[in-house]
C-alpha cells in the first residue's frame, strides 16, 4: 500500500488511464509512478466496482459514475527512487495489516477475492508439482502473454511460472470513466 498526501491511511496505488494505452499498461505505470515497483500484472481482474467519483464528479462523466477495476501484480523489481516517491510512501503488509486500512467494503472484497485467488494459485501449484506436465519455457508463457508495456508483463493464465507459493503482490485500482446504467 501508499501514504497518501495530507491523510495519515493508507491506500492502494490507483489512477486512470490515457486514451494511448490499454488498462494493463496504465495499472504498470501506476505502480511505478506511485509504489516503485514493476512486475507480472494478473490478466483478470479481482473486481470491478461502480462508483460515483468524490474529488472529480465532472471528469468521469457527465453523471459522475465511475468504474475501478483492481489487479494484482506480483512484484519482480522494487525501486529506490521512483517518479513520485514525493508524494507517495510504500509500505509492505501483510493482508491482516492491510484489511485494517480499507476503508470502503470494496477493498475489503477485493482483498477477500486476493487470498481466494492465492489459496487457489497454491492448491493448483501443489498438484502440478504432482503431475506430470509437459515442459513449457518460460520465455514461450512469457512471449505469448508479454503486454506492450516497460517492465510489466501480463500473467500467464498457467501456473508453470511460478517458482515460490510465497509471492510478494501489490494490488492496483484503476478508473474508467463509465455513466452507471
Amino acid at each position: 500500500m501508499i501514504s497518501t498526501p495530507n491523510r495519515d491511511d493508507l491506500v492502494f496505488p490507483k489512477g486512470g488511464w490515457e486514451d494511448d494505452e490499454t488498462v494493463y499498461e496504465a495499472a504498470c505505470r501506476e505502480a511505478l509512478e506511485e509504489a516503485g515497483v514493476k512486475g507480472i500484472l494478473s490478466e483478470k481482474p479481482l473486481g470491478v466496482w461502480e462508483f460515483r467519483s468524490k474529488s472529480r464528479q465532472d471528469s468521469c462523466s457527465l453523471e459522475g459514475g465511475c468504474r475501478g477495476y483492481m489487479f494484482t501484480l506480483e512484484v519482480t523489481e522494487e525501486l529506490d527512487s521512483w517518479p513520485e516517491q514525493e508524494s507517495y510512501k510504500r509500505k509492505w503488509l501483510t493482508t491482516e495489516e492491510a484489511f485494517k486500512f480499507c476503508r470502503y467494503d470494496w477493498m475489503k472484497e477485493a482483498l477477500r477475492n486476493f487470498l481466494t485467488l492465492l489459496s487457489t494459485n497454491e492448491m493448483n501449484a501443489s498438484v502440478e508439482k504432482l503431475s506430470e506436465l509437459p515442459m513449457i519455457t518460460a520465455a514461450d508463457t512469457l512471449a505469448e502473454h508479454q503486454r506492450l508495456s516497460a517492465g510489466c508483463s501480463g500473467k500467464p493464465s498457467t501456473m508453470h511460472h511460478l517458482e515460490e507459493s510465497c509471492t510478494t503482490s501489490i494490488m492496483l485500482r484503476l478508473v474508467l470513466p463509465q455513466p452507471f446504467s
